[in-house]
């Protein structure tokens, strides 16, 4: 998106409406659809429905522990539960493997399905990897996890992390409406430059109507001028032809 910036992972988790640390058990590709093909499976014998696997599948995790603090979820630890969503999309790919577990921003839609919760249009799956652990810890402070998941091992430092933690999501909030405001301007902006535009067209006619009007007078001035002096020398005559004709119709009176 226009005027987009990256977020970090901590940032991005206040604004997650749901955080999960899960194993993924199962895999579930999706029914056949349209789109639910890689281009290269267009050209298999019997066409995309013959081919090995799909774009797009389900998977069905197990939770780890209890969802992070602030999540919409109120599920425990060793829930089950369904997650769609996943696969290769033509921006971005949501993927897990059979087997592992990882960091979940999830969201859900307004038929109760869980999705991948994208925030910021980042990454919302993340690998169970030892930096990934140290990075969510505090987000999973005061939650109940199972044995042999050492979450909470690198939340020594929780409380420092909470008192100095910047609220990212009122943060973005602000930026934003701020964003909004200067989008608004712009288009505002935008808009009034259009109209300068337009006005600027519309002097430039007026102003080549009007040299036209000016060149179109001086043509005419200047015939006038032609045809007064082609009329001058005649204008002369006429007095003469005149005084001729009083002369004639004078003698013609006294004769009489």
């Amino acid at each position: 998106p226009a005027e987009w910036r990256p977020l970090s992972e901590g940032c991005r988790a206040e604004l997650a409406a749901i955080i999960v640390y899960a194993r993924v058990l199962a895999l579930h590709p999706d029914p056949y659809g349209a789109y639910n093909y890689l281009p290269w499976q267009r050209d298999i014998p019997g066409g995309p429905q013959q081919a090995a696997e799909g774009l797009f599948y389900s998977a069905e995790i197990e939770l780890l522990c209890d969802q992070a603090w602030g999540s919409m979820l109120e599920v425990p630890a060793g829930s089950r539960l369904n997650l769609t969503g996943l696969g290769y999309f033509s921006c971005h790919s949501h993927t897990v493997m059979q087997g592992y577990a990882y960091f979940f921003f999830l969201r859900m839609d307004e038929n109760y399905i869980l999705l991948p919760h994208g925030v910021n249009f980042q990454e919302a799956i993340f690998p169970d990897t030892q930096e990934n652990r140290r990075m969510f810890a505090s987000l999973f402070q005061f939650s109940n996890c199972s044995q042999a998941q050492h979450v909470l091992s690198f939340s020594s430092d929780w409380e420092i992390q909470e008192d100095n933690r910047l609220m990212c999501s009122s943060v973005q909030k602000a930026l934003f409406e701020e964003e909004d405001r200067v989008k608004k301007l712009q288009q505002k902006v935008a808009t009034l430059e259009k109209r300068n535009k337009q006005l600027r067209d519309r002097v430039k006619k007026v102003k080549r109507s009007l040299r036209q009007a000016r060149k179109n007078t001086r043509h005419m001035e200047l015939m006038n001028r032609k045809l007064s002096e082609k009329l001058s020398p005649a204008g002369g005559q006429i007095p003469y032809i005149n005084s001729l004709k009083q002369e004639n119709s004078h003698a013609t009176y006294l004769k009489v």
